[in-house]
């Protein structure tokens, strides 16, 4: 594994907490030299100086052309981690649905126009979505976030079905709860179907590292979303039937 990553630049986006810096913290244990990309200016100074990465703070949209100057030219992996977890219905702000197509689905495109004429030429480039279970099932009380999920997994199942054959690697990240501040701010849905069952961003990372080893699309932190998103396809209805219950039961709870 440590010759997949060691010497290799990488970015990993909303890495100033969670996820994203699990994700920096492992990849520069692994011997990557790591740009740190956040909003919140000071969590990716932070967790650079932890880990002795660059800290390029800003919008995830665009960051790709500073983080390879940071990194002397050239990107290798690509962690698109930054996220919204917009809550809501249909009837959710417009400016709300924006928010997350731009940052869970725009990001994504917006990185990939940016890395790919370089990937290409050279035959290489990994190119890690963290999308979330709600990407391959949906999530209850979050209709932007499940929707825009939807957008990014699809994005990258679409990557990778078109350049795999010209050296790029794509992983698509479906984990359910993770214990981070965006777990705690999906509020009593969040507290029903995803916290009993979270897990730690650290835990995150370790699947994604063994799915590169096995160089495997979807990673899956929870297994068992294997077997949900199996009855989904061929089961549809019942599968819509206990969303449904647990639904209600939150709509009960409420």
């Amino acid at each position: 594994m440590v010759g997949a990553v060691q010497g290799a630049g990488v970015v990993v986006t909303g890495a100033g907490g969670g996820i994203g810096a699990a994700l920096a913290r492992r990849f520069a244990a692994e011997g990557a030299r790591v740009v740190v990309n956040d909003l919140d200016a000071d969590g990716a100074r932070a967790v650079a100086e932890e880990i002795g990465g660059i800290a390029v703070p800003g919008d995830a949209s665009a960051v790709v052309e500073q983080a390879r100057d940071a990194l002397g030219g050239t990107v290798d992996v690509y962690c698109a981690n930054a996220g919204v977890p917009s809550g809501g219905s249909e009837a959710a702000d417009e400016s709300v649905w924006a928010q997350a197509w731009d940052v869970n689905v725009m990001a994504h495109v917006r990185a990939a126009h940016a890395l790919l004429p370089d990937w290409l030429e050279r035959g290489s480039g990994r190119f890690v979505s963290t999308v979330s279970a709600a990407g391959l099932l949906t999530m209850i009380g979050a209709a932007p976030y499940s929707v825009t999920k939807h957008g990014a997994y699809a994005f990258a199942e679409w990557l990778s079905l078109t350049y795999r054959h010209r050296g790029i690697k794509v992983h698509a990240i479906c984990p359910q709860g993770v214990r981070t501040a965006m777990l705690d701010a999906t509020g009593s849905a969040g507290d029903l179907v995803l916290k009993p069952t979270a897990i730690e961003p650290d835990d995150v990372a370790d699947a994604l590292f063994k799915g590169i080893a096995e160089d495997r699309f979807l990673i899956l932190p929870h297994p068992e979303v294997a077997g949900y998103y199996e009855v989904r396809a061929t089961e549809p209805d019942r599968w819509l039937a206990n969303m449904n219950h647990l639904q209600q039961k939150w709509e009960a709870a409420e």
